[in-house]
């Protein structure tokens, strides 16, 4: 699948997008992440129709908002779907052929998702590592003969 070269997240895209939000991104964010789980169920259902006219709308949607956030592999995927429904209507054709592409869509959301959660969450990311050495406390050994 050629989806899986494409990054999942651009992280320069995504420190730009932060930086013009400001205090609105987790606000977008969460947004985003409604509007993603609502437009996958829309492209997976007029799949099982077959109904390629119904893949555009929310696979062009859901290809616009990944951009915004640096999602390029989400917005790719979408992209391949959107441009190829377009032409199997053109063309009176059935979208059969993106079945591969529209099975990964939905695995591919929850990865980018987590990804960009991880990065949004300030306490994930400044959390002391220890490197699997415990910390030492007064209270540690208490009531020991010594």
């Amino acid at each position: 699948m050629p989806h899986q070269d494409t990054d999942l997240v651009n992280w320069s895209e995504l420190a730009r997008t932060r930086g013009e939000l400001g205090t609105a991104f987790l606000r977008i964010l969460g947004y985003f992440r409604e509007d993603g789980v609502k437009s996958i169920a829309a492209v997976e259902e007029a799949f099982r129709a077959r109904n390629a006219a119904a893949l555009v709308v929310p696979a062009h949607t859901l290809k616009g908002e990944s951009a915004q956030f640096g999602a390029y592999r989400l917005s790719a995927m979408s992209e391949e779907i959107e441009m190829t429904a377009r032409r199997c209507v053109e063309t009176h054709e059935s979208p059969d052929e993106l079945i591969e592409t529209i099975v990964a869509l939905r695995p591919c959301f929850t990865e980018t998702l987590a990804l960009l959660d991880r990065d949004a969450n300030p306490l994930v990311a400044r959390r002391p590592v220890t490197f699997g050495r415990r910390v030492e406390t007064p209270t540690q050994g208490f009531g020991r003969a010594g």
